[in-house]
């Protein structure tokens, strides 16, 4: 198996921290369905499509995310309080061709009217030895450009799940 390839990114969103924590605890996945789009339920199992454009061209590819768990941060040490999910997804079909990813989305305040939110993860390239070429040729970009529109579509969806700051 080849080593996992870190990824980091993050956003902001101007909703209050209090409300994308109680969000992300009421309805995690149904959050990670609508932000992903063309989400289905398929025989119990949330099934979602990532889009990412590479070169131009625009890939996507249904994936299988699981939430394995919620945690609340208590802020120490003049550190904010911090909300985190941990969520793995493999895609839902030729997952042997597919890079499988473990991720933790945090959301922290930074101010009263704005919440910051960061993706933290690895993935691993598939196919041993040729895909570790392909990671290094193109597949990391693809990764992080997935990564980074999962969190600009997770962004989205909590602006339009939550009412607007004052």
């Amino acid at each position: 198996m080849s080593e996992p390839r870190k990824l980091r990114c993050y956003q902001y969103v101007t909703r209050p921290y209090d409300e994308v924590r109680a969000l992300l605890h009421r309805e995690p996945l149904e959050l990670l369905q609508r932000a992903t789009g063309t989400a289905t339920a398929r025989g119990g199992a949330l099934v979602a499509t990532l889009h990412v454009a590479a070169a131009g061209i625009e890939m996507g590819v249904d994936i299988k995310p699981s939430l394995t768990k919620i945690r609340d941060a208590e802020g120490v040490a003049g550190l904010p309080p911090a909300t985190v999910l941990e969520i793995d997804w493999a895609a839902s079909r030729n997952s042997a061709l597919f890079p499988t990813m473990h991720l933790e989305l945090s959301a922290w305040p930074l101010s009263s009217t704005e919440t910051q939110l960061e993706v933290v993860g690895e993935y691993r390239p598939p196919l041993g030895a040729v895909g570790k070429v392909m990671d290094a040729a193109v597949m990391h970009r693809v990764a992080e450009a997935s990564v980074h529109r999962f969190l600009e579509d997770v962004v989205e969806q909590l602006r339009a799940d939550l009412p607007p700051a004052p």
